[in-house]
């Protein structure tokens, strides 16, 4: 099983930012992205699953928007207006479908500059 993770980057605030997570090696149920600031413990930031339900983390609703390609096995994270507690790695995460396991991506970088 691969995550394949882009995007992320540096930003200010009240920019945009779009990252990708392309999943292979399996089939996936919820597909999501965790944030970890330092000294914080790790949070959901978003998720999807295969059936296109959504769940955000309370601080991202109405900003991010989780979208998911079922046929790719890929789904995009759309941040708007990011702000600087929005810095942190960000990790793709996917539950397998058939088994209860869960993937991790390497994380990437979002800062947001004030």
């Amino acid at each position: 099983v691969q995550l394949q993770v882009s995007g992320g980057g540096l930003v200010q605030a009240g920019g945009s930012l779009r990252l990708s997570c392309a999943a292979s090696g399996s089939t996936f149920k919820a597909i999501g992205w965790y944030r970890q600031a330092p000294g914080k413990q790790r949070e959901l930031v978003a998720a999807i699953s295969s059936g296109g339900s959504t769940n955000y983390v309370d601080s991202g609703k109405g900003r991010f928007t989780i979208s998911r390609d079922n046929a790719k096995n890929t789904v995009h994270l759309q941040m708007n207006s990011l702000k600087p507690e929005d810095t942190a790695v960000y990790y793709c995460n996917a539950d397998d479908y058939y088994n209860p396991i869960d993937y991790w991506g390497k994380g990437t970088q979002v800062t947001v500059s004030s």
